[in-house]
């Protein structure tokens, strides 16, 4: 079988398993789970593993999920397909789980779908066995960067190392048998575009996670507001020093900063002592990321000394920047050209979000396209999926296409890609860079 007839065979084999991969979409959907704590979710992938027949490991970083699919050509490369455990929190969306507000129109239920999708069409159509090389469904928790104070917890507890799924997983040596990964994501499709596309993604923002805690003195807020020390006011203070630094930041470095405030004070007549806050400080590049949350600290620390409160801050390491692969990123163009049309396919702009995919980016070749299939904001609470093809079969279609060209003919084209490739970081200076935060 030639590769053409391979990939032809693969597709179909994706296409006939339309209603099982739409039952998984759904069935995480409705019950959402946030990072390290997806104990259902992982258990679905078990049992879908289990079904096909599949070896796996579980409980990596506590909800983690690999399994193995063995190519009968020999060689030692290993390509991952990354799906992503956890949702978002967006407590308005229709869907949310009520206790939680956990929802997952961050759209990784349908990663999790399509990586289970190009698992099926491999063992289905039995392409495994013309292949060179080793599928590597991957089910990782935690990509969204969220409640950092209980995870932070956690990692006092010693239960993690690091916020991040995959930066955790890359701490524990779970990607040390993987040479390169793919992935997808779904974005919003405009109202008046009947149809779905595909956006071949570049670069991302990277970031730094922040906690930052305001002291202050507790007194009568209407009797003593004298004898108190208002942290409210200190932390307002330190977000409008932030704001007056704003337009020294360079367009071209795409500076974010978002924080939210978790704790305001305890009671509305007691002058707030403790005033708690989360945020990132974002940006393209990681010296722009330093250098903008070192001036962004010092306007916060300035909002403290204007009214005589204490700041302190704990800087976490966050996600780097995403630097997709331009051999995976040419492969994945051209089958999702093949598949719908060059007029649907495209090549995204820099996109000022982060994903923890970035941090693997650094280590080895990685790509991550976005899947334009919903309706609706993402992360927003009218997200929705509307174009059910695009969203769960396409991309597998896509990824599993790819793989082959990489596979197939001895993987000709994987190792061509290797010898050529050289890591933005090894391992070792990847966990370096982490490590500096724990000073």
């Amino acid at each position: 079988m030639n590769k053409e007839q391979l990939k032809k065979q693969v597709c179909q084999a994706i296409a006939a398993r339309k209603a099982d991969i739409k039952a998984i979409a759904e069935a995480i959907w409705a019950e959402p789970e946030l990072g390290y704590k997806e104990t259902k979710t992982a258990e679905k992938v078990e049992a879908a593993f289990k079904k096909l027949g599949i070896e796996y490991k579980n409980k990596l970083a506590l909800t983690g999920v690999k399994g193995r699919l063995k190519g009968g050509k020999g060689s030692k490369l290993s390509i991952a397909v990354i799906g992503e455990l956890d949702a978002i929190i967006c407590a308005d969306h229709p869907a949310a789980n009520e206790l939680s507000g956990a929802a997952h129109c961050c759209g990784h239920n349908a990663q999790i779908a399509n990586m289970m999708a190009v698992t099926m069409g491999l063992i289905d159509s039995e392409a495994m066995r013309y292949l060179a090389g080793d599928v590597v469904p991957f089910a990782v928790p935690a990509e969204e960067y969220v409640e950092i104070t209980y995870r932070n917890r956690l990692i006092e507890e010693g239960k993690i190392k690091y916020i991040g799924g995959k930066p955790e997983l890359i701490y524990r040596g779970e990607f040390d048998d993987i040479d390169m990964a793919l992935q997808v994501h779904l974005t919003s499709v405009a109202k008046e575009r009947e149809n779905g596309f595909i956006e071949i993604s570049t670069t991302s923002n990277g970031f730094i996670g922040k906690l930052i805690q305001y002291k202050g003195e507790a007194a009568h807020a209407a009797a003593a507001p004298h004898a108190g020390v208002n942290a409210l006011n200190a932390a307002m203070m330190g977000m409008m020093g932030v704001h007056a630094i704003r337009e020294t930041f360079r367009e071209k470095d795409y500076i974010r900063f978002h924080p939210i405030i978790t704790q305001g004070g305890d009671l509305v007549n007691v002058v707030p002592s403790d005033v708690r806050m989360e945020s990132y400080v974002r940006a393209g590049n990681v010296p722009a990321m330093i250098d903008a949350n070192e001036r962004i600290n010092q306007a916060l620390k300035a909002g403290a000394m204007a009214v005589g409160a204490r700041c302190e801050i704990k800087d976490l390491p966050g996600y780097l920047p995403l630097q997709n692969n331009a051999t995976l990123n040419d492969l994945l163009q051209n089958n999702a050209e093949q598949l719908i049309g060059k007029e649907n396919v495209w090549v995204a702009p820099h996109m000022t979000g982060s994903t923890d995919t970035g941090d693997l980016s650094h280590i080895m070749p990685v790509s991550h396209p976005w899947i334009g299939s919903i309706r609706g904001g993402l992360h927003g609470k009218d997200y929705t999926v509307f174009d059910e093809d695009m969203a769960y079969i396409r991309p597998a279609q896509m990824m599993a296409c790819t793989i082959i060209d990489l596979l197939y003919d001895d993987a000709t084209q994987a190792k061509a890609l290797m010898a050529s490739y050289k890591p933005l970081m090894t391992k070792e200076q990847y966990l370096q860079f982490l490590a500096k935060f724990d000073k």
